[in-house]
This record gives C-alpha cells, structure tokens and sequence, in this order.
C-alpha cells in the first residue's frame, strides 16, 4: 500500500513540476505572444480587419464644438478702447472622415487624401446657425495691416474700395455665414483682380475651406518593415519638408498625420504630428496615467513651450516674427494676413495678453488640449484638441476704416475638435487588449500556484508514505514497532 501512495506522490510531484515550468514558460512566452500580435494587427494592411477600418473610415465619431466671441463694444473698440468679448456657443458639427485614393507602395508605405464634412448637430449645440454674432471683419483689418507699407496714396485707394463695397471693420452675420461663407462684392472684386490673394474663390467664411475638402496628399508608414515607423509621415504633397518657417527644424515635418501612433509607447515617450491646419508639426508629452472603462492610458498634453516665442524657447525662433509668448504666427501659411493660433482664451500664454481683452478666462480643464492613448497599441481612446483663431489689428494710416484702433491680437473664434472610442470597438479592444492578456496573466500565475501546490502536497504523501514503509509507531505502549512490510500490507 506505501508503496502505491508512493508512486502516487511522485507521480503528482512530476505533474507539480510540469505545472510550475508550463507557468514560468508562460510568463515569458505570454507578453511576447500579445506583443506579437499587437506588431500584427498594428500593420496598415487591409488583412487587419479592425485596425484597418479604425485607420480608413475611423468609425469613432467626431465633434467640431465652435465658440464665438461676440464683440460687444465695436464703436469705443474704433475709439481706441479695450475690447470687450462675450463668449457664444458652443455650436457643435459632427465631423465625417474618409480616406479614398488609397495606393500602397512597394517601399512600405501608403498614399491617400482624407476628405472632411461637417453635419451642424442642433441637439448638441447652445445656438443656432442663425443667431447673430459680431467678430472683427478680416477682410477689412487683416488687409489693412497687409496694405500699411504700401504708399498712402494706395491706402487710400484701398479705404475707398471698402467704402464702395461698404465693408466695414466688424461683421455682424448669423453664425452659419460667418462658418461657411457669405456673399461678398469685396471677395468677387479680389478674386477678380487680385486672385491668389484670398484662400477661396467662392463665398469667404471662416471655415468655409475646411467644409468638403482633404487635408492634403499624405504618404505615411504602413510599418511593415518596422513597427515603430507606422502612420509615421514620409512625405505631404510630395514635400519631406516645409517652407513657410526660417529655420530647416521648424520646416520639418515630423511624427504621424495625427490620428495614430506607433505601438508600445512608455512615459518618455512622446506624440509627434504634423497638422496641415496649423502648418507645422508639433509634438504632445506626457502627462499622467490614467483608465477609460478599464482600459489603461496614458495622457499627453501641449508643453507650455508649444507656442512660446522665440525669447522664452530659442527653437521656436523660425516660427517667427513673433509677439508674446502663447502665439503662434501662420501668416506664412495664410496668404500673409495677421492671423495667429493659440489655445483658447490664451491658456498657457504671456498674462499681458489677458490685459487687452475683456471677457477672457482661460483655465486647463475647459481650455487645454490632450489625447489619451492606449500605450500598447498607440490607438487614441480620447481626444480633444483646441485652439483658438486670433487677428492681430490696429489702426493704419490711410484706412479710415480701422479708426483709432489700439494694437491688440482679437480673439474671434475657438474650436475643439473631440471624439473618443465608444459602444462595439470599444469591447473588442477591451475584450483583445485587456480581458485576454489579464486572463493569460492568470493562468500563468494559476499554473504555478497549482503546481506548487500540488508539489507541496505530493511530498507531504511522499513522506508520510516513506514512514509507513519503515516503520510505524505501537500507539498501545507508546514504544516504536518493527512491522514488516508484509504486516503492513496486510493492515
């Protein structure tokens, strides 16, 4: 009999063993075979059902939310007073993405244009399209400050034409107009004569070229041959690098196009990306650590050296001539009007900027930008980037119109751009990026539990069988037996 619980014992010590190494191998073995497939699925290629589709069509939906800030002293603004603003909105537009002319290229990467349209959302919004904000009209302040080196004569040329097509310094349309476009005697007389100095031919709005047009030709990375260079930008209309800035790093085109980024990230990494809207590449750090439903993530977040200017951050020097630092100065880019972005309200800006301006506010939580991600995968979870679009005005000699205007950078609008993962992509990611790898890590540690166990308990058997074999104790007199095997058996 021993010697069957013997057998037994080390029959279920070698079992134990196996159990323990099954779950040591699977530690290791365990991450590599989740890495792998995160490299697999990670891949632009149309064989990636999931994260193909996420990348092409990007069925996350996508909100554009627009604040007006109503001018609500014009005449004592002319006066050379301090502007005062009231923030309208939000007016919110969901955004439809699409990519077509898609083309893969033997050299890893992928060509396509993505076409953008926007669907005003009445539900979501605080405002209709047609109620009526007064902005500064940048037809009229933004050429002035384009026209002040020309000769007084031509200024006064310039002020006369406005005068014909009554053009005055501040527009006060519904906000559907000042969105998408609006009649104008003044565009047509331009376009007509001075064509190439407006961004559209048609109507003049102030997003009236993001409506039903593509960000530009991108190639990027497919990351066939290397996962850490996929969504990585190769080249935008054909360029590998800018010319609106001074300096060759300022004119680099760096990180992705924005909506992805590569695998396996950690808390030094950071999110490069190239932003055909702003004219540049810019570049997100980390955070903090953070969850959504579960899912990990961690948060990047615009440094404060983002728009700095060239005095307060000597890279930034080539995206000058600059002003105070929170600036950003894409007159470059923008047919030379005086246009400049930062975050709203002039968050993480110069404080002297606030001075000029009445009913500004800025604070992190309604006016920073940030984008959480899936650190594993690089896949966006959250995303809200804002910024707000600013005039640089002031009273020019010549030009009746801009009156006795005090220098100032005017906000007119911010908008934010936000979406996030939600309803049946989000399970399957939580199902293939969470459950699955937490449901190995438990067997893992499960294989080694029980194997321990088990070789705990086959050797308690082992021992106390060993004993049996040799000898037992005479619990009659207390003093120790000689049984023989044969005896013992036959107990």
């Amino acid at each position: 009999m021993a010697i069957r619980k013997t057998k037994v014992a080390v029959g279920f010590v070698v079992a134990g063993v196996l159990a323990v190494f099954f779950g040591t191998v699977l530690c290791f073995v365990g991450p590599i075979i989740i890495d792998d497939q995160i490299v697999k699925n990670t891949v632009i290629d149309p064989k990636n059902e999931l994260s193909y589709t996420m990348w092409k069509d990007v069925p996350v939906p996508f909100f554009m939310s627009v604040y007006f800030f109503n001018v609500l002293n014009p005449k004592e603004i002319l006066a050379g007073e301090k502007p005062m603003v009231e923030q309208k909105g939000p007016y919110v537009y969901r955004k439809q993405i699409r990519k077509e002319n898609i083309t893969f290229h033997e050299n890893n990467t992928v060509s396509y244009r993505e076409y953008r349209k926007y669907f005003f959302e009445p539900s979501m919004s605080a405002g209709t399209e047609s109620d009526i904000v007064t902005i500064p009209n940048m037809l009229v302040l933004g050429a002035s400050i384009m026209m002040e080196n020309l000769p007084f004569a031509v200024r006064l040329m310039i002020s006369a034409t406005f005068k014909t097509f009554k053009e005055g310094p501040f527009l006060t349309k519904p906000v559907g107009e000042l969105m998408w476009g609006y009649d104008s005697g003044l565009v047509d007389f331009l376009n007509k004569y001075l064509p190439g100095m407006l961004p559209s031919s048609g109507k003049f709005g102030l997003f009236a070229e993001f409506n039903n047009s593509n960000t530009g030709l991108f190639t990027i990375f497919t990351g066939k041959d290397d996962i850490r260079n996929v969504h990585r930008v190769d080249s935008w209309n054909g360029l590998t690098e800018l010319n609106y800035w001074r300096t060759p790093q300022c004119n680099m085109i760096n990180g992705t196009a924005g909506q992805m980024w590569p695998p396996f990230m950690t808390t030094e990494s950071t999110l490069p990306f190239y932003s055909p809207d702003a004219c540049r590449s810019m570049e997100l750090v980390y955070q903090r650590p953070g969850e959504m439903q579960g899912i990990p993530l961690y948060r990047y977040v615009a440094p404060k050296t983002l728009f700095a200017n060239g005095t307060d951050y000597a890279p930034n020097e080539g995206f000058c001539p600059c002003r105070q630092s929170g600036l950003l100065n894409v007159s470059s880019c923008r047919h030379n009007s005086p246009v400049f972005i930062s975050h709203p309200h002039f968050f993480n800006a110069d404080p002297v900027l606030l001075k000029y301006v009445q009913g500004l506010s800025p604070s992190e939580d309604e006016h920073g930008l940030f984008i959480d991600i899936h650190p594993q995968t690089g896949v966006p979870l959250n995303v809200s980037i804002r910024l707000q679009l600013n005039l640089y005005m002031k009273r020019v000699s010549g030009i009746t119109e801009t009156g006795k205007i005090s220098e100032v950078v005017m906000p007119m609008i911010w908008f934010e751009e936000s979406g996030y993962i939600d309803g049946p992509i989000l399970s399957t990611f939580h199902t293939n990026l969470v459950v699955l790898p937490a449901v190995m890590e438990y067997m893992q540690y499960g294989f080694i539990a029980l194997g321990l166990a088990t070789i705990l308990i086959a050797s308690l058997v082992h021992h106390k069988a060993r004993k049996n074999k040799h000898g037992g104790y005479d619990f009659v007199d207390g003093n120790r037996s000689t049984t023989t095997e044969e005896e013992e058996d036959h107990r």
